[in-house]
């Protein structure tokens, strides 16, 4: 981190110091006039013209940094056109090459003296627009001219970020402008299934749970699919276990008997004793009584249901999605064992923890319901047709002091996890007005809340701005001024450059 850190601030430095040898060149080429600069935002691009000074038949560069404000990329293929507007002809100087990404060397060469309005032309993906970029006049050599609109001082406290620190990061610019929020109540909230959304699929019975079918978390399954089959258990053995022990008791019992009728047999012609047939006669006995029990256990699970060769169905009561799987194929359960848990996908709950103060003002049904989820910057937005009150906690929860309040919502759990935590504001009507813009606009620079406005195409203002109210993504504030070109994304690089390159120069390298 610290090695990135310097030569982050090295290259910081050399930039300065092209700059600082750029603007040395410039100066001494232009002794008596620096030249002129201007800033124009369109719906497509926002153009930086860096100008030479103008002269009536002399030729004058303009460098056009262009940015395509769909993104806030430099416009890299297309053409500029500047265009001067007076009492004569129409006079356009083009360029439809880039010298680097995003700036485009426009040579000028105005005929005649005079004020002129100037016009930006651009072409490019984004589709061509023509920017107004004021009025400029054009002098002569002993009285050069330039941009001849007013402009405001800037602040001694300006922030330089320019074009290609912009282009090389996250950053984005909207005018400032006056909007709503409505009154709204905040809080920590999570998803629940909705009453009776959730259902806990139980064994009836001493069971096998049998391999097929066999159902995983994620499954969605049809109000009366089978989710489980169970072999019921006798005696502590499983049915197919007792109608193996019957089929071979049958085939030992078949045996004995034709032993028995053979010794039956011998013993009439006194080729044997009348105890080896007494002997076999007793095994039988045995062998018969054993079948008969087998039988009985293997034939008693076929009251009440499936037969013993299917087992007992465990189907889902209504149509949802598998949410656990609690057992594994051929475990054994006693009755009452959680196999599997079941819920319904939609409606879902909110279960949010208000402040008291808070609770008791939602009096009515809301207007909407603003939801904000971990790890995304996107604020899921309901409106109030999809959002129902279903009830309030009589009780402060004593180890938050909250009360909890129960929001129906029309959505899946496609769109929200049950289970996951979110933060929510619900609106209640009632709307504050004002400077509103996105809370992503907001920097805290050492405790202070602040907010950068665009000056110029490379200069910045630092504002402190107080936050009045917060909701979901917007934020109304105090501290800015309407038509205002605000930094919506990328005030904490322009802070961090501010806070590496304290008094650094204007300008850079073309």
């Amino acid at each position: 981190m610290m090695r990135a850190a310097r030569a982050g601030a090295l290259l910081l430095l050399l930039v300065a110091l092209g700059c600082r040898r750029e603007k040395s060149a410039h100066e001494a080429a232009h002794a008596e006039d620096e030249g002129w600069a201007v800033t124009a935002w369109g719906e497509r691009y926002e153009v930086f013209p860096e100008c030479d000074p103008l002269i009536a038949g002399a030729a004058a560069t303009c460098n056009a940094h262009v940015t395509v404000l769909e993104g806030f990329k430099p416009l890299v293929s297309g053409a500029v056109s500047v265009v001067l507007r007076g009492a004569g002809p129409e006079q356009v100087f083009r360029q439809d090459h880039a010298k680097r990404d995003g700036i485009f060397a426009v040579e000028l060469r105005p005929a005649t003296e005079g004020p002129f309005d100037l016009l930006f032309r651009i072409e490019g993906p984004a589709g061509m627009e023509e920017i107004p970029g004021g009025r400029v006049q054009v002098g002569s050599a002993a009285s050069p001219g330039g941009w001849a609109g007013e402009r405001a001082p800037a602040p001694a406290d300006a922030v330089p970020f320019l074009k290609e620190q912009q282009w090389k990061t996250g950053f984005a610019t909207a005018p400032v402008a006056e909007g709503s929020l409505d009154e709204s109540v905040s809080g920590p909230g999570r998803v629940t299934p909705a009453a009776g959304g959730e259902v806990a699929l139980t064994a009836t019975f001493d069971a096998t749970v049998a391999s097929r079918p066999w159902p995983y978390a994620g499954l969605d399954v049809k109000k009366g699919a089978v989710v489980f089959r169970l072999q019921p258990r006798v005696g502590g053995r499983s049915l197919p276990e007792l109608r193996a022990e019957s089929e071979s008791l049958e085939a030992e019992t078949a045996t004995a008997r034709r032993r028995v009728e053979r010794l039956t047999e011998l013993l009439r012609s006194e080729a044997t004793s009348a105890a080896e047939l007494e002997r076999a006669q007793a095994s039988l006995a045995g062998l018969e009584a054993r079948l008969r029990s087998a039988r009985q256990g293997a034939g008693g699970g076929r009251e009440g249901g499936a037969t013993a060769g299917d087992g007992f169905a465990v189907a889902a009561p209504w149509a949802g999605r598998v949410a656990a799987v609690s057992v594994t194929p051929g475990q054994t359960v006693t009755a009452g064992a959680p196999l599997g848990r079941l819920v319904k996908l939609r409606p879902l709950w909110i279960v949010l923890a208000l402040r008291p103060e808070d609770a008791a003002k939602v009096r009515e049904a809301p207007s909407g319901l603003l939801l904000r989820r971990p790890g995304s910057a996107e604020t899921l937005r309901l409106d109030g047709k999809e959002v129902r009150v279903v009830s309030r906690s009589p009780e402060i929860d004593p180890r938050t002091a909250s009360i909890d309040l129960i929001v129906e919502i029309d959505r899946s759990a496609a769109d929200l996890a049950i289970g996951s935590g979110v933060e929510a504001d619900l609106l209640l009507g009632g709307a504050k007005r004002g400077i509103v813009i996105p809370t992503s606009a907001l920097v805290d620079d050492a405790g202070v809340l602040v907010a950068y406005v665009q000056l110029e195409g490379e200069s910045f203002a630092r504002r402190e701005v107080k936050v009045l109210a917060r909701q979901g993504d917007r934020a109304l504030v105090e501290g800015l001024r309407p038509g205002e070109r605000l930094v919506i994304t990328g005030g904490g690089a322009i802070r961090r450059a501010a806070l590496l390159s304290s008094g650094a120069p204007e300008g850079h390298v073309h």
